[in-house]
């Protein structure tokens, strides 16, 4: 994109990490200006030196940084943004940040904060998807009040199922029941869990899948009535409900259903008055049968799957959005190819259930080669801080087809070097040998099977 169509002057990036860095490259491909914050842990991260201005913003723990959308919105105004990339994760979807920009005139790069609250409150955005005529597993559509009200929902639903919070997302703020026995105890934690992590106790009931496939739609709409998709990612690989590994196509999904599914998530986004980059999340049953669960307001972690699958700059697409400009292209100019897996590296130490595993490290060394991406901010001697997220970096491969993008994946993370800390790469080398992933058959449950949870039990 040439300077005369840049919509912004000066973009400021409130997040960190991979995310913060990857957004400040496409602002700059687009010759746009931009600006970093960061906490006093992050100020060696490598955005700072690579946007073209920093701002810390306070402490490591994130509700000084991160989350202190005063602080953010400061540095906004006294660096000259005219812009705000909230990335994903901690401010990317609270609708009072996007209205607090709006207010101080700063525009929001995300749907507007109407939108966002009609599908951040999980049990609302149920309500509005079946009235738009998407398919909803049996469950509550309305939070439930008390434990009385939970037992009486749950008879009718049957067992399992999956007690989630109104706010929660991310994977946080859920628990599967099994037993009637065990919904008091459920009921009540998840509650607290919910009030804790969201600041919001409200929790619904849902019929829970145990072998289903988590399949999301990649969605763009503009704010003149146009939408598309971008397909599918199938990201059926979780450990708890956190993605580990997504891919498109979604293999074993039939055409028609995927198509549905596609359609669905436009008429969805349409329901919602919806702007910007979306997903929407699907599960789908062994008989083909697909269900709506929620909309992510964001950029998603996974983004580079549909990006390496279509070319298409998803960021650089929101940003012409929230400047107001109608889409770049339309759905005939979407044309998916070949196969591509992304896994996720963290470090976390698999043989001690994922602990969190921060420390420097003492080398790191991403693979390299034909087709392949690696998202990431980490570098030899970065210190992996305790206080935040602890994804190192993303490995995206591309490949005509699906077996030879299951080999490029395993050369790659047998090829990445990551010395100081423990990371999940041996755990990711395992899924990839697994028959069961190897064949396209896995469900929701495959990374606890592998770890000895078959029931998924938290």
């Amino acid at each position: 994109m040439g300077g005369a169509e840049r919509p912004f002057r000066t973009v400021l990036i409130a997040n960190r990490g991979e995310i913060a860095l990857r957004v400040a490259r496409t602002c700059r491909d687009m010759g746009i200006r931009t600006v970093a914050v960061h906490s006093t842990d992050d100020r060696d991260s490598p955005v700072v030196r690579y946007a073209d201005a920093a701002v810390q913003i306070g402490p490591a723990p994130a509700r000084r940084s991160y989350l202190n959308m005063a602080a953010i919105l400061q540095a906004a105004l006294g660096s000259g943004a005219d812009a705000v990339h909230p990335g994903y994760g901690f401010l990317s979807e609270n609708p009072d940040f996007a209205e607090a920009c709006l207010a101080s005139g700063l525009t929001f790069i995300g749907p507007s904060p109407a939108a966002m609250r009609r599908l951040g409150d999980k049990s609302a955005a149920r309500r509005l998807m079946a009235q738009a005529g998407l398919p909803l597993l049996p469950g509550t559509l309305e939070p439930t009040g008390s434990l009385a009200e939970a037992e009486s929902a749950a008879a009718g639903i049957g067992y399992p199922l999956i007690i989630k919070a109104v706010a929660g997302g991310g994977g946080r703020g859920m628990r599967v029941v099994r037993r009637a026995a065990d919904l008091a105890h459920a009921y009540r934690t998840t509650r607290a869990a919910a009030q804790t992590l969201f600041g919001d106790g409200r929790v619904y009931l849902e019929r829970f899948l145990p072998h289903a496939r988590h399949v999301e739609i990649q969605i763009l709409c503009d704010a003149y009535g146009g939408a598309l998709h971008l397909g599918e990612r199938d990201c059926s690989v979780q450990r708890r409900r956190q993605k580990l590994i997504e891919e498109t196509p979604a293999p074993g999904v039939p055409a028609g259903t995927l198509e549905r599914m596609c359609a669905a998530a436009i008429a969805g986004a349409r329901a919602a008055g919806y702007s910007g980059a979306g997903t929407f999340e699907f599960l789908v049953d062994p008989a083909g049968r697909f269900f709506f669960m929620e909309t992510n307001c964001r950029i998603q972690v996974e983004h580079p799957v549909t990006e390496m699958a279509t070319g298409i700059d998803l960021v650089r697409e929101q940003i012409r959005i929230a400047a107001g400009l109608p889409l770049s292209l339309s759905q005939q100019d979407v044309r998916p190819r070949g196969a591509v897996i992304e896994c996720r590296v963290n470090a976390e130490d698999p043989d001690r259930d994922f602990a969190p595993a921060p420390g420097r490290l003492a080398g790191f060394a991403p693979p390299l080669g034909p087709f392949i991406r690696v998202d990431t901010h980490a570098f030899p001697g970065y210190r992996v801080p305790a206080a935040y997220d602890s994804l190192l970096a993303k490995v995206v491969v591309w490949a005509p087809d699906r077996e030879q993008a299951v080999a490029r994946m395993r050369r790659a993370l047998a090829e990445f070097q990551v010395a100081g800390v423990a990371t999940t790469i041996p755990f990711l080398r395992r899924v990839l040998d697994d028959p069961e992933f190897v064949r396209g058959g896995h469900g929701t449950d495959l990374a606890d099977r592998l770890l000895g949870r078959p029931d998924g039990a938290p």
